[in-house]
């Protein structure tokens, strides 16, 4: 099979100051262009028989300066909803919820174009992008390592950290454990026909 190739977006003003980034289409920064074209390096050599990017300026962008041409657009890769919490980093969060944690407290409803959603939530929009790549990763239907190509997807930390979950077939919350920085690349693969992560949170070169 082809392994799932995973790029965090590059550097945005609201991730460089902690703020949190759900469906504002906040644009990269000077460094995060930067993190975006040394991806081009860690991605030499790879097979990719598809790109499957977040509707989000940030993501389509880190793509293109990363060498890959998108072919899908896929809304179920968007940033967890925030909800009220968008734009808010959790320090001043926890300054009115003492003791607030993303993965074990969830969020709060915020305006129409925020309205919010639980770990569940993503869970579910992130099974969907699975289901869809599968038969891309492994092209012949037979698990071999002789068929299908990589797949590259292009999104965020949060709901990139759900995925990997669901692909470990963990519960969506146990993305916790699996810290994600702009800029880097993480691949999914599978050993003796179970999943496993095979690189994880690995900054480009510069």
């Amino acid at each position: 099979m082809g392994e799932l190739i995973l790029l965090r977006h590059g550097e945005t003003e609201w991730s460089r100051t902690r703020r949190h980034t759900g469906r504002t289409d906040v644009p990269l920064t000077a460094r995060g262009e930067e993190q975006a074209r040394a991806l081009r390096g860690a991605l030499g050599g790879r097979r990719i028989a598809r790109t499957v990017a977040s509707p989000a300026e940030r993501a389509r962008r880190t793509a293109e300066l990363a060498g890959l041409p998108v072919d899908d657009v896929d809304p179920d890769l968007w940033e967890w909803d925030y909800g009220g919490y968008e734009g808010i980093t959790s320090a001043a969060i926890r300054a009115d919820r003492p003791g607030w944690f993303l993965w074990d407290d969830g969020v709060i409803p915020g305006d129409a174009g925020h309205p919010g959603e639980s770990v569940e939530q993503v869970g579910k929009r992130a099974d969907a992008v699975l289901a869809r790549v599968r038969p891309i990763l492994d092209a012949d239907g037979d698990g071999d390592s002789d068929g299908g190509g990589d797949v590259a997807l292009v999104a965020h930390g949060h709901v990139l950290r759900v995925l990997t979950a669901r692909w470990l077939d963990l519960e969506p919350a146990r993305g916790r454990s699996f810290a994600l920085e702009t800029g880097t690349v993480s691949t999914l693969g599978a050993e003796h026909g179970r999943p496993v992560i095979t690189a994880w949170n690995v900054p480009a070169a510069p």
